[in-house]
């Protein structure tokens, strides 16, 4: 049975919540704000956290953050009213693999959750097949990456970009491919994301912004992965 930590401060949406999840085979802790949170992580860490932006004592992106840098590999959907694309994509920079706005349907929700589940790896054992490419070494099962011998800290969606881009470096993908690719059925139009997560991919691998060395912008069509 996997485990979720609703983060929701709004009981009328909490409690019906968390019975519903509970009735489609979950098992379900609820915070009611951000440092009940990261009290209920640091006690056991849930298999995804559904996280609500508007929280009152800590922001949501805030404990997305947080999380993040503790959890690299934890799935991390938000709940939020906002649904302007700038609080989307700043969410999704924030560490978070995907959302949903309210009001929602509890199949989406749970068809979401299960999509992230499939995805992710935690606790995925570390294996020696590690792919070298140039001074990229990747690890797909541990989900693991390393750059000239130091270990990068990946977001899940950075890792599943970087591995997309490297294993087919030298080659060209259009910008809606590596979208579909990464971020599957949740893609909903805006290619933002993907330019937030090339940067901040850039620069995990020392790229810089004027003269990057390995992932090459090839403007209007999308990018490539040069081995360096």
């Amino acid at each position: 049975m996997n485990s979720l930590l609703l983060v929701e401060d709004d009981a009328r949406i909490s409690q019906p919540l968390v019975r519903m999840l509970q009735a489609e085979g979950f098992a379900v802790q609820h915070a009611d704000c951000g440092e009940a949170a990261l009290t209920a992580i640091a006690e056991h860490v849930p298999d995804l956290v559904l996280l609500d932006l508007s929280l009152p004592d800590i922001d949501g992106l805030d404990i997305c953050r947080r999380l993040r840098a503790l959890h690299p590999a934890l799935p991390i959907v938000m709940l939020t009213a906002r649904n302007e694309e700038v609080d989307v994509v700043v969410g999704l920079d924030a560490g978070a693999d995907d959302y949903i706005t309210k009001p929602f349907r509890v199949a989406e929700l749970t068809a979401r959750i299960r999509s992230r589940l499939r995805a992710s790896s935690i606790g995925a054992p570390v294996t020696n097949e590690a792919e070298q490419l140039g001074a990229l070494r990747l690890d797909r099962a541990a989900r693991r990456a390393w750059f000239a011998d130091d270990e990068l800290t990946l977001a899940p969606k950075e890792f599943d970009l970087l591995v997309l881009l490297a294993s087919r470096h030298g080659e060209t993908l259009r910008r809606e491919l590596i979208m579909a690719e990464v971020w599957d059925e949740n893609w909903w139009g805006s290619t933002r994301t993907l330019d937030t997560h090339v940067a901040t991919l850039r620069r995990k691998l020392g790229d810089t912004s004027d003269q990057p060395e390995r992932i090459i912008t090839v403007r209007g069509i999308g990018f490539r992965y040069e081995i360096g």
